[in-house]
Order: structure tokens, then C-alpha cells, then sequence
């Protein structure tokens, strides 16, 4: 198969697709590997390390799409992408669709097949793909969150862990999934005072063993998540439903009882957000006040630490592309119930159920 590897186009995305280690062994599987150039400048990767892997270098994304059948990227395509794709085109990324209506449109009308890194989900309903940029994306937001409490970013001007005698930063982390987890993980390393909220009383359970009692955990309802939110000085929404949009859990009312110069990260951004008053933002323009709150809604958060991400994404992604690139992605999918769940949009049909539900659009059932 021809595989493709574009460099991405999306505002401050530095991650690609592949790494030469991936470019060896695909080529030594037997297939043919064409590299945008530059496509891996923003993590130190030359050309000629992927040539040396075995890559063909092509001059422009225009190209790479031209000459390519699979397409192996980070993020959801952006419009200059979708334009170049045709129906034998096989896209393998991350898509995020459930908030996303126009990408899906013109993903369907360009009769191509998509497969969501996000949607591939093993028996235990573990999502290996989204594992790793959850682990980034919930160690990244305490971070981020902890440097815009300070006063030159706008915050109230407050330490995360306090010092001897002051109290430390209140942090709530709503979502105790692989993001959240690895958010409390930071913060509790931080010395903030952590409270987990979550739906699964088995997973609050887990979190005080994990944390020998040193957290707050509540179960979620109205009542739980308004009186963590108001008295927090961060917040860091971590909701996702699989292939779905986040519920919105934080209300705009909520955010307004916050104290002036708190902070809220929403790492669902990407799925809608599961606060009311976040919308996508981008590095270059990361934040946002609404009532005095600073909001981080970067929809591409592990971009901003390109080379662990790449490096993290790659490790999980590489296996589903050899199967498909040595199977085709209908047996592929046929051998293997995770990779099908991946499958978002099959010959430019909308087959993943809750999107459509979600978006309003159109559902065929999936026919391999």
C-alpha cells in the first residue's frame, strides 16, 4: 500500500504522523512511504532521517495526497486537507466528530473512509489511541493551570501548594478517566488539595487507594460538582463519552460564583467541552475571561510538547496501520472488533452512531 504522511497544517501543531522507526517498519512490511517534507521539523525529525527509514520525500501536501491511498495524520483534517481527499482515500487520525458538523459533511462528500484514533475501543472498553494523549493532555492541564493562577497570566495570583502557613490551591477535577487521573496526579505532586469527581463509584473507590486518602472524592450530581466548582480555584474538566459530545457538567451560572482570577482548564474541549462556557482556543491565542475566570480551551493541547506526544502516539497508532496497510481496512476490520469500532465514516457514509445522533445526521450500519 502507499502510505502518506502530511505535515500538519492545523494552528501550532508540531506532532506527525510517523516517526522513522514507523517508516522502517512499514516499508519493511512492504509498502511504499511518502513524507511531506519538513513534516517532522517541529520534533527535530529531518528529511533525511525518513529517508534513511526508507520514505520518499514529496514537496507539498497536494502531493503526498495525490500519491498516497492511507494517510496518516494527527489531527482532524482541516478544510485544505478535506478538499484533497477522494473515495479511495483511507484517512487514520484523530477526528473528534461529535462537535464537529461541517468536517463530518465534507468528510462524507469526499466518499473517503475514516478511521478515528479516538473511537478504536478494545473489550474492556479501554481506548488505546486516546490513552496516551490523555496521559499528556491530564498532566499538561495542572501545569497550564497552576502557571495561569499566577498574576502576570492573569490568575489570582496563587501558588498551587501554598507554602508553610498559607492554604494551598484548591484544585477540582471533574472525569477521573486517564486525562483526570493523570491531572491528580500533578496536582497531588504539586501539593494542591485535590477533589475528584466522578460518576463510578468503583473508580472513586480506586482513586482513594491509589492516593492513600489524601484526596477529596465525591460522586457526581448537580449538588457535588456547584459547591466544588464555586469554592475551587482550578478546575479541570476531564468528561468524555466515547465518540460522543461531552455532557456539559460546569454551568456558565457555576463560573460566575468562582472567585474573580480562578482557573479552568477543559481538556473535552475537543469533544464539545463539559464546561458551559468554553469554546476551542489555539496556542497562539490559548485563553479567554468570562466573569473574571481565565479559561484554557486549547483543542490540541498535547501539541504544544510535540515530541513526547509524537513519540507517546506513535507506540499505539503503528499497529492498526500495519493491519490495515496489510489487509485493507475492511478485513482488518473484519479480524480485529476494535479497529471497526474506529471507523467513523466508511465510502463517505456516517456510520458511527452516536455521532450521528449527536450531529443529526444521517446513520448507515456499517457493512464491511
Amino acid at each position: 500500500m502507499k502510505i502518506g504522511v502530511p505535515k500538519e497544517i492545523k494552528i501550532k501543531e508540531n506532532r506527525v504522523g510517523l516517526v522513522p522507526s514507523g517508516v522502517r517498519q512499514l516499508v519493511h512490511d512492504g509498502h511504499e512511504l511518502f513524507v511531506e517534507t519538513n513534516a517532522g521539523l517541529g520534533i527535530g525529525i529531518t528529511d533525511e532521517e525518513y529517508q534513511k527509514a526508507g520514505a520518499k520525500i514529496l514537496p507539498s501536501l497536494e502531493a503526498v495526497f495525490e500519491t498516497a491511498q492511507m494517510i496518516i495524520k494527527v489531527k482532524e483534517p482541516q478544510p485544505r486537507e478535506v478538499a484533497l481527499l477522494k473515495p479511495h482515500h483511507i484517512l487514520y487520525t484523530y477526528l473528534h466528530l461529535a462537535a464537529e458538523r461541517e468536517l463530518t459533511m465534507g468528510l462524507m462528500k469526499s466518499g473517503s473512509t475514516c478511521v478515528a484514533y479516538e473511537t478504536i475501543q478494545l473489550p474492556d472498553r479501554s481506548l488505546p489511541l486516546l490513552t496516551p494523549m490523555s496521559e499528556v493532555a491530564g498532566r499538561m492541564a495542572t501545569q497550564i493551570g497552576a502557571t495561569y493562577l499566577q498574576n502576570d497570566k492573569g490568575g489570582k495570583g496563587m501558588l498551587l501548594g501554598g507554602v508553610p502557613g498559607v492554604r494551598r490551591a484548591r484544585v477540582a477535577v471533574i472525569g477521573c478517566g486517564i486525562a483526570g487521573t493523570n491531572a491528580i496526579k500533578m496536582a497531588m505532586g504539586m501539593g494542591a488539595d485535590v477533589t475528584a469527581i466522578d460518576l463510578s463509584v468503583k473508580r472513586l473507590a480506586e482513586l482513594d487507594d491509589l492516593f492513600e486518602n489524601r484526596i477529596t472524592t465525591l460522586f457526581s450530581n448537580l449538588h457535588n460538582v456547584e459547591e466544588t466548582v464555586i469554592h475551587a480555584d482550578l478546575v479541570i474538566g476531564a468528561v468524555l463519552v466515547p465518540g460522543a459530545k461531552a455532557p456539559k457538567l460546569v454551568t456558565r451560572e457555576m463560573i460566575s460564583r468562582m472567585e474573580k482570577g480562578s482557573v479552568v482548564v477543559d481538556i473535552a474541549v475537543d469533544q464539545g467541552g463539559c464546561i458551559e462556557t468554553c469554546r476551542p482556543t489555539t496556542h497562539e491565542n490559548p485563553t479567554f475571561d468570562v466573569d473574571g475566570v481565565v479559561h484554557y480551551c486549547v483543542a490540541n493541547m498535547p501539541g504544544a510538547v510535540a515530541r513526547t506526544s509524537t513519540l507517546a502516539l506513535t507506540n499505539t497508532t503503528l499497529k492498526y496501520a500495519r493491519a490495515i496497510a496489510k489487509l485493507g481496512v475492511d478485513e482488518a476490520s473484519r479480524q480485529d472488533p476494535a479497529l471497526k469500532l474506529g471507523i467513523n465514516i466508511h465510502n463517505g457514509n456516517l456510520v458511527y452512531e452516536q455521532i450521528a445522533t449527536d450531529l443529526e445526521l444521517p446513520y448507515t450500519p456499517l457493512k464491511l
